[in-house]
């Protein structure tokens, strides 16, 4: 039994729903229901939730600040700020109260990798030590 030009004519519907789908921007919260913490594997929860999309929006949760800690997002300006965790030119772009509630939304407005990280700690031990770093490159919506 081969397919018909009517179960072709379908195939060919899904395909064009499920590459408009693309073309939607989605919410995700950075670390899902662990939010942004210190421990935390960032490098691995990106792997499993990527791709991101240009127009896709991050969300940062996290505590405010206690006497265990505070956490804070910066956006590093280069892979070797990134993989040192070297803040001096990062811009900080959600402070330590910023996190809470509904927390803090990072729209990917460009297509360009966006080294992120928590500048808390001393000599940045959120990010050298406490994994609360990772990287996204948002691809481009294809609009058919």
């Amino acid at each position: 039994m081969g397919f018909s030009y009517g179960s072709q004519g379908f195939i060919l519907i899904l395909v064009a729903v499920s590459l408009l789908a693309l073309g939607e921007a989605k919410t995700v919260v950075v670390g899902g229901s662990q939010g942004w913490r210190y421990g935390f594997n960032y490098t691995d929860w990106t792997l499993k939730n990527g791709p991101f999309y240009i127009k896709d929006t991050l969300v940062f949760k996290y505590d405010p600040p206690s006497n265990t800690g505070a956490h804070d997002v910066y956006l590093l300006p280069n892979l070797w700020s990134y993989i040192t965790c070297d803040f001096r030119r990062a811009k900080l772009v959600a402070n330590a109260t910023q996190g809470g509630g509904e927390g803090f939304k990072f729209v990917l407005n460009q297509w360009r990798p966006h080294y992120f990280a928590c500048g808390q700690g001393a000599n940045s031990s959120h990010c050298n030590q406490g994994l609360m770093k990772f990287f996204a490159v948002p691809w481009p919506r294809w609009h058919f």
